[in-house]
């Protein structure tokens, strides 16, 4: 059964990948490989994994406004996120998002936490939805 999670779409357009959950803040400016697209920021719980192609789910961003133009720098590379996340997206995450043209919803129903790694998500950014189209890690959850 298809899940639908309301929230506010911040970027538009859809993308459908598998989530990459981060329980911490990201700052894409030195955090984020904008060649590679992975996590390079020493002890973030998502070091060394790549946010190529995943729908990226993550508190908010951190840190200077040029990590808009790595968000960008991402999506030139063809490295950026299928999607993001945020539980409160602030202006970093947002202009990167809608400069890179990456689909960015924001203030879920519920929050964060309806969301588990490895859900297969669709996130359409024009209508501020995410779908949880099949379960990820933990098939027993509620």
């Amino acid at each position: 059964m298809i899940v639908i999670i309301r929230g506010r779409g911040i970027s538009g357009g859809c993308g459908t990948g598998q989530a990459l959950v981060s329980p911490a803040a990201i700052s894409f400016l030195s955090g984020v490989n904008p060649e590679t697209g992975t996590i390079v920021e020493k002890g973030h719980p998502l070091e060394g994994k790549s946010i190529a192609g995943r729908v990226l789910v993550f508190p908010h961003g951190k840190g200077s406004t040029v990590g808009s133009y790595v968000i960008y720098a991402l999506s030139r590379n063809g490295k950026a996120p299928a999607a993001m996340i945020n539980g409160e997206a602030e202006p970093i995450i947002a202009v990167g998002a809608i400069i890179g043209r990456v689909p960015l919803v924001d203030r879920l129903e519920g929050g964060l936490s309806r969301i588990r790694e490895g859900d297969l998500l669709r996130v359409n950014g024009d209508l501020g939805t995410v779908e949880i189209l099949e379960n990820g890690e933990d098939p027993k959850r509620g």
